[in-house]
């Protein structure tokens, strides 16, 4: 009976194993994400469609700079890396050190015995051993035996090939030679794997010097004996020192949304730039430099239709000591072309020859030519009313003289024919040009930037030209060319041209914006909106990183370039700088009332 109570218990208990095994899920998640075949190969594993290899580094030389590492990190190529590090007892390595500077003195005296000359390998093991043994024994080293593995992916074993002849030459540049894993392959792709498993067993003994130079993971640094001060790099708390005009142009561009503190930077930069001795140009379409002019004892003119302040579109540049009168002549009738173009809203092929004749005619009559004394010119300057008596004297412009005829009478004329009368002789300028018709804004614009470049040109000198609000220029073909020709040219004259503008999308629609980027050295991008971030990614070769850091980026912050380098920067003003610059709209009214009450004192 017992017997027959275990044979039908056995059975029982069977049922309910095989009934509670076909009710277990068998599959699973890892089922999901395992690859659907591995293969272990000698040099390579195969893991469904990639191939992986793994490497060790076996050989380093006697000095490792800081950051020799981060070409391969930037290697635009999915890889796995390991860095193991195991202490060694200092106690240990004294005793080895002990020793081996007794084998390496005893081998140079005896070289010296036999009157061997020199050996300078063996002079400078000696020096390094001992160096090392002093630092050990003040504990200022400390010893370790360092192993690095990396596995690379690709998709095929040509590719494999290629990134691995990547990789050697990047190591062997710096005389650091690696190896593949061979027969080891899956050793090296556990290890590379954060199990924290060193299967490989690769090590290179290092003390703490060289050790920190492996760290692969390091930020940029801008900071320089010259130049001014911008800002704080966000990346390590270090100051952010440069000087523009060390670079190989000084141009800039500055792109941010409305509010994230780009005037602010901007007027930061000018005020230290200033006490350096550098002059400083605003082209500013809301007036709001005029506080800042006024604070350092600048001038601030008011450009409208009812302004005191006139600039004659005529105004001829004085020519240099190495330059030729005649070349001086064309260049600024060409120029002056580009300015009607704009002002009678397009010219025909026709009417663009008639023009130039025109304006040939205008300074011939005037006494400027290539042949007249270049000291004479600024005393014969033409008006907008000479130009149109020498059009009405020519056939088949009478289509001409009347669009003329709106810049020369009526309220136009108050502006457009009237002489030069301003001077620029102080260290900091400012055109403000809110008051000025907003149709007339590009035509102002491109007059004031005429006339700025007539002085750039006529004296050298660091100068700094701010055109605040680039779009309104970038409207016209005319308009935008004139710009690249500044950022161009420029650095011929030691200027350095900063343009401002809220959306990148208005650069990137014309030919000429680009240009104007790709030849700016500097580049500062402040917060973004969503809409523009994705264009400003692309031209700027953004990581996504960057580009998420630009979206959420706080007032005062962003991306500063400065050739090849770029850091996160946060730009930081003293409190009397603050209350000289700020932007803020309560601020503003303070200090305008705290000025109000001085002057009535």
């Amino acid at each position: 009976m017992a017997f027959l109570n275990n044979i039908f218990g056995s059975k029982k208990q069977d049922d309910l194993l095989s009934e509670k095994i076909f009710q277990e899920e068998t599959f699973d998640v890892r089922d999901i994400i395992a690859p659907p075949y591995i293969g272990v190969l000698q040099d390579h594993i195969k893991l469904g469609e990639r191939f992986a290899k793994s490497f060790f580094v076996f050989s380093y030389p006697r000095y490792l700079n800081t950051g020799w590492f981060s070409p391969v990190i930037d290697l635009n190529t999915p890889m796995d890396i390991s860095f193991f590090i195991h202490p060694v007892s200092s106690e240990l390595i004294l005793k080895k050190l002990r020793k081996k500077v007794t084998e390496v003195s005893s081998e140079i005296l005896e070289r010296e015995e036999k009157g061997l000359i020199r050996d300078p390998a063996l002079e400078t093991a000696y020096k390094d051993i001992e160096s090392l043994r002093d630092n050990l024994m003040t504990a200022q080293e400390k010893m370790f035996r360092f192993g690095l593995y990396i596995t690379i992916y690709e998709t095929s074993e040509k590719e494999l090939r290629d990134t691995e002849l990547t990789l050697r030459s990047i190591f062997e540049s710096r005389l650091i030679y690696i190896k593949p894993a061979l027969f080891k392959q899956k050793e090296g792709f556990i290890s590379c794997n954060p199990y924290g498993m060193d299967l490989i067993e690769v090590h290179t003994p290092m003390d703490t010097g060289p050790l920190s130079t492996c760290f692969p993971f390091i930020s940029f640094d801008l900071s320089s004996n010259e130049g001014i001060l911008y800002g704080v790099n966000r990346h390590n708390n270090s100051l952010v020192l440069f000087d523009r005009f060390s670079l190989e142009n000084a141009n800039m561009v500055v792109f941010a949304k409305s509010g994230s503190g780009k005037s602010f930077a901007i007027k930061l930069e000018i005020l230290r730039y200033l006490m350096q001795g550098v002059d400083c140009i605003v082209i500013d379409p809301e007036n709001e430099y005029e506080f800042l002019a006024d604070s350092v004892g600048g001038a601030f003119f008011k450009i409208s239709l009812t302004s005191p302040n006139h600039v004659n579109p005529f105004d001829v540049p004085v020519p240099g000591p190495d330059d030729n009168p005649e070349d001086i002549l064309r260049s600024n009738v060409i120029n002056l072309v580009g300015l009607l173009r704009i002002m009678l809203g397009g010219l025909s092929p026709e009417e663009d020859s008639v023009l130039d004749e025109a304006l040939t005619e205008t300074y011939a009559v005037r006494d400027i030519t290539p042949q007249s004394d270049p000291a004479t010119w600024a005393n014969n300057t033409p008006l907008m009313s000479d130009f149109e008596e020498v059009l009405e004297s020519m056939t088949g412009t009478e289509s001409l003289v009347k669009r003329i005829k709106k810049f020369t009478k009526g309220t136009f004329a108050d502006f457009f024919n009237q002489q030069s009368n301003i001077s620029v002789d102080k260290n900091f300028v400012v055109f403000g040009i809110r008051d000025m018709e907003e149709s007339l804004r590009p035509i102002a614009l491109y007059i004031i930037m005429r006339y700025v470049w007539n002085i750039v040109r006529a004296k050298l000198k660091k100068r700094i030209l701010v055109i605040d609000e680039a779009w309104w220029l970038m409207q016209t073909d005319d308009g935008a060319s004139f710009l690249f020709g500044l950022a161009k040219r420029g650095r011929k004259y030691w200027l350095g041209l900063t343009t401002i503008t809220q959306n990148v999308a208005d650069f990137m629609k014309s030919d000429y914006g680009r240009a104007i980027i790709t030849n700016s050295s500097l580049q500062f991008l402040m917060k973004q909106s969503t809409a523009e971030i994705d264009v400003i990614q692309k031209t700027f070769n953004l990581t996504d990183q960057e580009k998420y850091l630009l979206i959420e980026a706080a007032v005062g912050e962003g991306l500063f370039f400065a050739g090849r380098k770029h850091v996160y920067l946060s730009v930081v003003a003293s409190q009397t700088e603050n209350q000289i610059i700020t932007t803020n709209p309560q601020e503003v009214t303070q200090n305008r009332e705290a000025k109000k009450n001085l002057e009535n004192v």
